[in-house]
């Protein structure tokens, strides 16, 4: 079984919060690669910070690939398609809760290498239980 990237999930997930909370959800994104299209313009130390309310874009897609949107800057109407690899963080405008991504984490549709069986351990009588560090 091999699991799927978390980004799109908890991307969407917040997203939802966000909106549901009545506030304005920004995004972060990193303006790298080929496939990205946004208003160069308006890119920052090779950043965009990208407002996508429900108010200011139309046809979002949050997919499982990448975030589109139709939206208007200055006016004039822009197609926005930013790969999921490429947003680095949401959040809410007026609080600043939200969550930043690891930019290390590339998400890829190959599963990541298996780790190396660990020894055994000393079997030690008793109830057994570990605990784990998700991040």
């Amino acid at each position: 079984m091999t699991a799927r990237p978390k980004r799109p999930y908890l991307l969407r997930a917040l997203y939802d919060w966000i909106v549901d909370s009545e506030l304005t959800p920004y995004l972060l994104v990193a303006v790298e690669g080929e496939s990205i299209q946004v208003p160069r313009e308006y890119v920052s130390e090779g950043k965009i910070v990208l407002n996508v309310s429900p108010m200011a874009v139309r046809e979002l897609d949050l997919g499982h690939e990448a975030v589109s949107f139709s939206g208007r800057f200055s006016g004039r109407p822009f197609p926005v398609y930013v790969p999921m690899n490429n947003v680095q963080a949401i959040y809410a405008k007026e609080t600043g809760e939200g969550m930043m991504f690891d930019p290390e984490q590339q998400d890829s549709d190959r599963p990541p290498p298996e780790p190396p069986e660990p020894p055994e351990p000393p079997h030690s009588p008793g109830p057994s239980g570990h605990l784990k560090v998700v991040k």
